[in-house]
């Protein structure tokens, strides 16, 4: 509901402030008074193209903001998908400055005008001679059907299974690409896994084999100082443990006299036995060495085979490729086991579909069921609103199983007909601004009891029509509003009586501007305005009198 609108610096408005009642509001004034100009910021707001050239004064922005009570409307979804902010008084903002620059907010955050247009069609349906409305919508013909038919709680397990339809089928088609895919890699998959499960890679193989042959590729020159390391050592007159065996017997002579030396001697002789081991060992390693081309070969052969792997898979280790090896044996353990997987979700998503085709076929024939209902009503409004051979037509076609939508398999159409004789079409094709408008709120008036919807504004419904027709569309919009808000511009006193509200538009003079302004009419203001309505701009008593017996149900 439109509990407050603003308008700053927009064509002939310097400044309005406007709150609205949340039933039936009227808005009068002579043409050319400025009423569309309120509708045009209201469209602004809602995310409508805007135009600087348009503004009240050139050199300042143009502000329009728009208050709304939201907590009927189930919107919190909507807040949460876009990542705002909810409040149940929700405030729309368009700013437009003099550079043509437009900038939208929704409870002060910014938005772009996508979003500001989403939102507010969830909120206000502006309905004028020269708008096509929802009427027109498929969507908008269902909710019709779907709410008189009461399908709310059908219409949402319906809907439910076909998103859980609509994920597993998703993913059927993604496992059965998965599975084309692997299959014509899976000799390529197979060649690489056996080329590797060949290879009986063994981690720090490598390593050790770089060492091996190392060693080998230097044999002849390790054994050559292995030699002289033992020669130097221990198997000449001057080696290293003849000398230090002269010095220990030189220490060992002066004991007896000289105890000092005593601890030095045991060092000495540790010294030499340590020194023996090495050369031994030296020597052991000197018989070890060998120069062996074979084996050589053979580990050039290994390493070969190693490096030929890790090149190809674009590594350099062996656990590398013993990882490749892993991911691999997976892929072929999941491709021989995919089709398993495939077939039964393919069996899921049958159960699903008929589980669906059975709840589309329950919402088709309730659809069926309350067609005839919906189009008896409607063609009793609008006989009531002055259009008796006006005649609508709703077509419900069942589509093919393979067609299933969100909102079953049912294509709405409405067709209608406003003259005898005349073949129902689509609405679009053969209502006047008029007709549409006393179709749309001979729809509006049907539903309003049954589902939640936006603020409705009728900008000059009583085109064409006059007198006991006019009293009529009146007391409709009445009832109308007592489930909903309606904002209704008109110039039939009949209509204009049956407001909550009465707001008065008019023109003024100041500082040789001329100003558009607004301002809601208290009860003897609404009784005159009423009978200037009736019979001029200077009633009389009579006119006066008519215009009290037409509020008389308001006071």
């Amino acid at each position: 509901m439109l509990s407050r609108l603003i308008i700053r610096n927009y064509a002939l408005i310097e400044d309005l402030d406007i709150s609205f009642s949340h039933k039936l509001n009227i808005l009068t004034g002579e043409t050319g008074a400025g009423k569309s100009i309120i509708l045009g910021a209201l469209s602004l707001l809602l995310g409508q193209r805007a135009e600087s050239r348009y503004f009240y004064n050139q050199q300042k922005k143009c502000v329009i903001e728009g208050i709304f009570a939201v907590s009927g409307y189930n919107l919190s979804s909507f807040f949460v998908e876009k990542d705002l902010d909810y409040e149940d008084e929700t405030v729309l903002r368009r700013e437009i400055s003099a550079d043509g620059k437009s900038r939208a907010f929704i409870n002060d955050t910014p938005v772009n005008l996508t979003v500001l247009r989403e939102l507010g069609e969830l909120l206000i349906d502006i309905h004028s001679q020269h708008a096509t409305l929802e009427i027109n919508d498929e969507k908008f013909q269902l909710l019709v059907v779907d709410s008189l038919a009461a399908n709310a709680t059908l219409l949402t397990a319906y809907q439910e299974n076909y998103l859980a339809y609509r994920k597993d089928t998703a993913r059927l088609k993604e496992l059965e690409e998965e599975s084309r895919q692997a299959k014509a890699d899976l000799d390529y998959y197979q060649y690489q896994f056996n080329e590797l499960e060949q290879a009986s890679l063994i981690n720090d193989e490598q390593e050790i084999l770089e060492q091996e042959l190392t060693a080998l590729s230097h044999a002849e020159e390790i054994k050559r100082n292995l030699i002289a390391a033992t020669y130097l050592l221990n198997n000449n007159d001057q080696a290293a443990v003849v000398q230090l065996k002269e010095s220990l017997s030189q220490l060992q002579h002066i004991e007896r006299f000289f105890p000092s030396v005593k601890e030095l001697s045991q060092r000495l002789e540790s010294t030499i036995i340590e020194i023996k081991d090495i050369a031994a060992e030296i020597e052991t390693l000197e018989q070890k060495t060998q120069i062996n081309e074979e084996r050589s070969a053979e580990i050039n052969e290994r390493l070969a085979i190693i490096y030929n792997l890790q090149k190809k898979h674009r590594v350099t280790t062996i656990q590398e490729l013993t990882d490749i090896k892993a991911r691999l044996s997976d892929k072929l353990y999941s491709i021989s086991f995919a089709d398993d997987e495939i077939e039964k979700l393919k069996a899921g998503c049958s159960k699903l579909k008929a589980e669906l085709i059975g709840l589309s076929d329950t919402l088709s024939a309730s659809r069926n069921e309350v067609i005839p209902s919906i189009e008896d009503r409607i063609k009793e409004m609008l006989t009531e609103v002055g259009m008796p051979h006006a005649v609508l037509k709703i077509e419900n076609i069942l589509l093919d199983e393979d067609q299933l939508n969100y909102t079953g398999r049912n294509k709405i159409q409405f067709l209608f007909s406003a003259n005898k004789g005349q073949e129902p079409a689509p609405v679009n094709k053969v209502a006047s601004g008029g007709e549409l408008s006393r179709l749309m709120l001979s729809i509006k008036s049907l539903i309003s009891r049954h589902t939640a919807l936006p603020t409705i504004i009728f900008d000059e419904i009583d085109t064409g029509i006059s007198g006991e027709v006019a009293l009529k569309v009146g007391r409709i919009l009445e009832k109308l509003a007592d489930g909903m808000q309606v904002i209704a511009i008109t110039h039939l006193p009949q209509i204009a009586s049956k407001g909550d509200a009465h707001y008065f538009v008019y023109k003024d003079e100041r500082q040789d501007r001329t100003h558009t302004n607004i301002s809601l009419l208290g009860k003897e203001e609404r009784v005159t305005e009423i009978a200037k309505m009736l019979s001029g701009e200077n009633p009389g008593e009579f006119a006066l009198q008519h215009a009290r017996e037409l509020l008389e149900t308001g006071y």
